[in-house]
């Protein structure tokens, strides 16, 4: 029974994170000059630091902002949080809406870190 928690334990949690490929593939897309960077955490979390050049829309508002920031579906968008949780729920809410190139980067150190071995 100890094991089978682990294991479930272990499986829940594997969305919670960006994998390796996600945020090489995030990293990639913010070389592009018109991929859009958006901050799903809250005001304060944004206010106390933010990547440079991140749109901050809470998780809980994407679907009824996007389209003011990114009415092209296409556009390459990346996302972050503190963790991955939220910009996980924030990527299916905008696949759910058709958006096609959405990129979970996990939490914002997963990011910060990412971005910087790229330099």
């Amino acid at each position: 029974m100890r094991v089978l928690a682990t294991v479930l334990a272990l499986l829940l949690s594997l969305p919670l994170a960006a994998d390796e490929i996600s945020l090489q593939r995030a990293v990639i897309a913010l070389q592009t000059p018109d991929a859009v960077l958006i901050d799903v955490r809250t005001a304060e979390e944004f206010s106390a630091g933010a990547r440079p050049g991140a749109s901050r829309i809470g998780h809980e508002q994407i679907a009824t902002q996007i389209t003011a920031l990114v009415p092209d579906k296409n556009t390459p968008i990346v996302l972050y949080c503190r963790s991955g949780r939220r910009s996980a729920i924030a990527q299916d809410s905008l696949a759910q809406l058709g958006y096609r190139n959405v990129i979970n980067a996990g939490g914002y150190d997963q990011l910060k870190q990412a971005l910087a071995q790229k330099n």
